[in-house]
Formats: C-alpha cells, structure tokens, sequence
C-alpha cells in the first residue's frame, strides 16, 4: 500500500517555483511576441520550418512541437493567412503538404532571433552556463518521470 504523506515532501517547495517559472516564462512569451503579432506556439512554428529546407508535414510539425495535429492545423491556417508559410503539395502523396516558410515567413524569424537569444540570456542572469546545463539535465529526469506517474494514474 502507498504511504499516505500529510504534509509536503522535501521537494514540494521547488515543484511550486518550477510552475511559478513556468506561468511566468509563459506569461513572458506572450509580451515578448505580442510586438510581430504571433503567439508563442506560433513562433515556434516558424522556428522549427527555419531549419526544415524542404519542410515538413503536419504530423511532423506536432511531433516535433509535441502538440495535437488539430492545434498544429490552426496555428499553420492562421501563419498561412499572413503569408508567413505555405502548404506546398507533396507529388508522392496529394493527401499530404509540406509546409515551407515564405520569404516573409523567413524575414520575420531573422528579425525575431536575435532578441530572442539576447532575451533568453538576459533570462539566465547570473546563472552560469554549466549551472544552467545541469538544470536542463535535470528537468529532462524529472519530465521523465511525471511521464511515469501519469502514466500510472
């Protein structure tokens, strides 16, 4: 049988300032963004197309993105109507588009980056980068294992 815990664990205190970071970084994004007009979740739609020359599919975008495809679809239909991306069809299959950056699209990333570095640094503060890096490690266990206990839920 479980142990019944009536009071906190050693950990609870960082588990609520990780949510406190997190609301805050998601918060922060949408100021952030909120001056070329996208999303956050936009953003890293036209981000990660950055890199794909040939692009990608949808189901590729929400794999990547670990998003629904559903979401992937209106965030694709909305930069689609800015003219930021486009779905260009795939000769071996009509069912399935790649979707490509536009110029615009393209530009628009250009001018974002570099503030979005420079922002993700001034973030940072005085934390040092190997401090930061064991950070990252660690958060990927502890992902890993809120997928173990949902799982088990």
């Amino acid at each position: 049988m479980a142990e019944t815990l009536l009071h906190p664990g050693p950990r609870y205190e960082a588990l609520l300032q990780l949510l406190r970071t997190s609301e805050a970084l998601w918060n922060g994004s949408r100021v952030f963004f909120a001056k070329w007009d996208l999303s956050s979740s936009q953003f890293n739609v036209l981000n990660v197309l950055r890199d794909a020359l040939e692009g990608l599919t949808q189901i590729e975008l929400s794999r990547l993105l670990i998003m629904h495809r559903s979401n992937i679809t209106g965030l694709v239909d909305r930069l689609e109507k800015r003219g930021l991306l486009k779905r260009n069809e795939n000769p071996d299959d009509r069912r399935v588009y790649r979707v490509v950056l536009t110029p615009k699209g393209k530009k628009l990333v250009g001018q974002i980056l570099p503030d979005y570095y420079r922002t993700a640094e001034q973030i940072w503060g005085k934390v040092p980068a190997k401090r930061a890096n064991e950070l990252a490690k660690e958060l990927a266990i502890l992902n890993d294992n809120i997928l173990g206990v949902t799982g088990a839920l």
